[in-house]
Formats: C-alpha cells, structure tokens, sequence
C-alpha cells in the first residue's frame, strides 16, 4: 500500500486546509486511515482517524469541533477538512493506514505511512 499526502500550505490564523491522502496498491487491506502531525522537537501525535466498518470517527481534543476528517471511498482517498487554524497547528501532517479496524490514536499501529505535508499557520 502506497499514500500520497497533498493539500498542505501556508495559512494565516483562523483560515483553512484541506489535506489529502490517497492510497493505491493493496487497498482492500486498509481498514482505517488516521493522520497524525509531528512538530519539531516534539513527539508524532493522533489528529484524527476513521475506521471504516464503523464509520466511527474520532478527534484529537485539541482539533475537535475545528476538524473534519471523511472518507471518499470510490477514490480511496482520506480527507481532512481543517477550520478555524491556530499557529499551534503548524507541523507536517502525515496520513496513515491501518489493516485493522481499531482507528488507533497511537501511531505505532498503523501500518503503511504516506511521505507527510507542511501546514504553516501564521499568526
């Protein structure tokens, strides 16, 4: 499985970004994606994921009610709508995907990992 991660930019405070993520390969395999930031000098931390049986999705406390994150299944692709950004949310994103049906907030689950995207919020 192969993810390619697209939508990232610079924003100023209070705007939005929609981040991307598509899978090819073996996607029958996925059965849920997440994206998780890491900024510099910290550790890869949860944003968001949805699992695909459920539908079930789930949010970092610091995104929730700002971010969206939805599932185009026809293109197997994973987006995340990002409202009301805050300079706090500058890091580089990265969409992952996991073979099980947890929707893991911990990132050493998942299994395959796209090549990340910066987000920049100016304040």
């Amino acid at each position: 499985v192969q993810l390619q991660a697209s939508g990232g930019g610079l924003v100023q405070a209070g705007g939005s970004l929609r981040l991307s993520c598509t899978a090819s390969g073996r996607t029958f395999s996925i059965n849920a994606m997440g994206w998780f930031r890491q900024s510099p000098g910290k550790e890869r931390e949860f944003v968001a994921a949805k699992a695909w049986l459920s539908g079930m999705s789930s949010y970092a406390d610091s995104v929730k009610g700002r971010f969206n994150i939805s599932r185009v299944s026809a293109k197997n692709t994973v987006n995340l709508q990002m409202d009301s950004l805050k300079p706090e949310d500058t890091a580089v994103y990265y969409c992952a995907a996991d073979r099980t049906f947890r929707a893991s907030t911990d990132w050493k689950e998942y299994d395959y990992w796209g090549q990340g995207t910066l987000v920049t919020v100016s304040s």
